[in-house]
């Protein structure tokens, strides 16, 4: 009757501090998901086999709490279809804004993004030459273009520079962070390397590098220079950068030289590298980010008239191919025709001297596999004094 009624009236809930109750679900939800977590490190430390090192369990504890911070759950799963479809029909909306841009990271070089489009979140990028070919020095370019790009952004989106700035992320396994900053001030300045490493330089020229030390200031530019790291390691430190600094593009220097975990005997090389490339385009998807992987070609490009390369010429090539989505190979006919200087006065000299003066300068990019585009080579003026990439002089016009 009127009685029931009345008291329904009062049991039922309010609205009042809905949000608030939300969050107190949504935390607990967290912490039985922690708990989880916990008794997986605890069990694994226990149960494990010496084989099964203790590096690897402290990667996927952390890769786990990584997913746990970052989208609330152990793990992403399936993806409703529709969501997919919006999530594309975005990125189709932004490059039909941007038809005469890019849709990804400038690479700072306009006829590499006019065929690449910009470097995509989530795509490995493997940069592949022979050695002197330039591999590092582009690497180091596309990292400094990508920072000033982000800066250049973020300053028309913010007027300032914030902690939101995207950041690049360098791992140098080969070369000290000393050694890539010095790089970076040589392309920077315009000043020869060399010149910097034995301090042979006037007062202009420390001029010039304060000026460019100032605009360095700004950059979101991390490098770490650890040797023979693992690629449990690189995974951890990148989900690290990209949790504190906005990690947008990491760049890998280089691929052969990187360890895997738990290194079994029966193990060959190509294993190796199939897990390290396989880990690597994973990694790029879980942070959606771009990872630029610098990788060895075979000696097999030596042995031939034509030193072009080709895409078996990567070394351990098959999972390399797989697994990337770009793979750009560097070739710089200059290098090798400087090997091979006939004697002044033959015939051969005079042709010599021809193709010298055409190449004089210049690299080629060798787009050898683009999953989601065209492939073909891109000429791009390289300074070998200062190790610096640039655009061969056109009448562009901007957009």
């Amino acid at each position: 009757g009127v009685d029931y009624l009345a008291k329904l009236t009062t049991l039922a809930l309010s609205i009042v501090n809905v949000n608030e109750y939300g969050k107190i679900v949504y935390d607990l939800a967290l912490r039985r998901y922690l708990i989880e977590i916990g008794e997986k490190i605890v069990t694994n430390a226990y149960s494990s086999t010496l084989a099964d090192l203790a590096i690897s369990q402290i990667e996927t504890a952390e890769s786990q709490l990584y997913d746990l911070g970052s989208r609330g759950t152990l793990s992403k799963g399936f993806t409703k279809l529709q969501t997919s479809i919006e999530e594309s029909w975005t990125s189709i909306s932004s490059a039909i804004k941007n038809k005469n841009s890019i849709n990804g990271i400038s690479s700072g070089l306009l006829d590499l993004d006019s065929k690449l489009g910009g470097f995509k979140n989530s795509d490995l990028i493997i940069l592949a030459g022979r050695p002197s070919m330039g591999k590092t020095a582009l690497g180091v370019n596309l990292a400094i273009n990508a920072c000033k790009y982000f800066l250049s952004s973020s300053t028309q989106q913010n007027s300032k520079v914030s902690n939101i700035t995207p950041s690049v992320g360098f791992f140098s396994l080969e070369m000290s962070s000393q050694q890539i900053s010095t790089r970076i001030l040589s392309i920077e300045s315009e000043i020869n390397s060399s010149a910097l490493f034995n301090g042979k330089i006037n007062e202009q020229d420390v001029d010039k590098l304060k000026t460019v030390q100032d605009e360095i200031q700004k950059w979101n530019f991390f490098i770490d220079d650890a040797p023979a790291i693992s690629i449990s390691a690189i995974r951890s430190r990148a989900r690290r950068l990209k949790r504190t600094h906005n990690l947008a593009i990491l760049f890998v220097d280089y691929l052969q030289l990187i360890k895997i975990d738990n290194r079994r005997s029966q193990y060959n090389r190509v294993q190796e590298i199939s897990e390290i490339t396989q880990s690597l385009k994973a990694l790029a998807k879980d942070l959606n980010i771009s990872i630029i992987a610098l990788s060895q070609l075979s000696r097999a490009v030596e042995q031939r008239s034509d030193k072009k390369p080709i895409l078996s010429d990567l070394r351990e090539s098959g999972s390399i191919e797989q697994d990337a989505d770009i793979v750009m190979l560097i070739y710089r006919d200059e290098y090798y025709l400087s090997r091979s200087e006939p004697n002044p006065g033959t015939p051969e000299y005079t042709e010599w001297v021809t193709k010298q003066n055409k190449c004089y300068n210049t690299a080629e990019i060798i787009v050898a596999k683009h999953r989601n585009g065209p492939v073909g080579t891109v000429k791009l003026h390289y300074n070998s004094r200062y190790s610096k990439f640039g655009n061969i002089v056109k009448n562009y016009q901007q957009a």
